[in-house]
């Protein structure tokens, strides 16, 4: 009867060592992979690389990625929040019309219906943000559209919360932005000859 007791507990302690192992050689989830549907979306949204800029900064932290729903109404983030302190410029990370700039919630929202993405175009949101466009505005890559505040955040450190969809479906705002943008690394001089 200790025999027997002795190899289950082998087994778990084998098991559990197998498991975590597992678990620790995984590769992470990728942290800026590109945006997929919701998972009734259909077609799927597809997403050019054609933010010029980030909304804030030239390479802000991303305090939370983008976690997409299951369903419509489930849980998820729809959206990343990219740390900023109040008062930072909110620039459109690529050209656009004004489609929203006001408050909702008690928070300021700008929206920004992007150029030549289709139909419904692909709009970004931005907020908590002070806008400093009107609806109907054009807006170029970079061009500040507002100010971040210092209240209205659902973070814990101020930021900007900025999210992408097409129609009702909501995608990762990072496939915006092309790898030279999304990964840039330090800057390297290179010999004149």
């Amino acid at each position: 009867m200790r025999a027997n007791r002795c190899a289950r507990v082998c087994a778990r302690l084998i098991l559990l060592v197998i498991v975590t192992a597992t678990a620790l050689l995984a590769p992470p989830p990728p942290l800026f992979a590109a945006g997929a549907p919701l998972a009734d979306a259909d077609p799927p949204v597809t997403v050019p690389a054609i933010g010029r800029a980030w909304p804030v900064g030239s390479r802000p932290r991303v305090l939370r990625g983008w976690e997409p729903p299951a369903t419509v109404y489930g849980p998820g983030h729809r959206g990343v929040d990219l740390a900023a302190p109040a008062g930072t410029p909110v620039r459109a990370v690529a050209r656009g019309r004004v489609a929203f700039a006001g408050r909702v919630a008690g928070r300021g929202v700008v929206s920004v219906d992007l150029t030549a993405t289709g139909d419904p175009p692909l709009r970004t949101t931005y907020e908590p943000v002070t806008a400093a466009v009107e609806k109907g505005e054009e807006v170029d890559p970079g061009e500040v559209i507002g100010m971040v505040e210092a209240s209205g955040s659902h973070c814990t450190a101020t930021c900007v919360h900025w999210g992408l969809r097409r129609g009702e479906g909501y995608v990762n705002p990072l496939s915006l932005l092309p790898p030279w943008l999304l990964h840039r690394g330090p800057s390297r001089l290179l010999p004149l000859a």
